[in-house]
């Protein structure tokens, strides 16, 4: 995958949100396991600590899970990642309606657009 790390929010919030997308997009499976953190920083061309700390807001809350033998693991609740799917396609509506509202056009006039293509 290619990271995208921009410069306007804190770096580890970035990974974060890239691997939450990996995982509610297939990339990563339902109890899969990741790569190191070592890995992950090298490929995202960032600190370790800076992937570590995004990891361990995962874990915290719940998306994936940290064993001492055999590293870290997707979650096996496949209702944890159909949450995050759910609040990350409801963030992108939310955020066409925002844009589409600012060119004026209403919300009915929005949902036609896309369903006209």
């Amino acid at each position: 995958m290619k990271w995208k790390i921009a410069d306007d929010r804190p770096i580890w919030i970035q990974l974060k949100e890239q691997i939450v997308k990996m995982i509610v997009s297939g990339q990563y499976q339902s109890g899969e396991r990741l790569p190191s953190v070592r890995e992950l920083a090298k490929d995202a061309g960032v600190n370790p600590n800076t992937m570590q700390r995004a990891l361990a807001s995962l874990d915290q809350e719940g998306l994936i899970v940290t064993n001492r033998t055999t590293g870290r693991c997707i979650t096996k609740e496949e209702e944890v990642i159909a949450s995050y799917r759910r609040a990350m396609a409801a963030e992108i509506v939310h955020t066409y309606l925002d844009d589409m509202s600012e060119l004026g056009y209403t919300e009915v006039e929005a949902y036609e657009l896309l369903r006209d293509g």
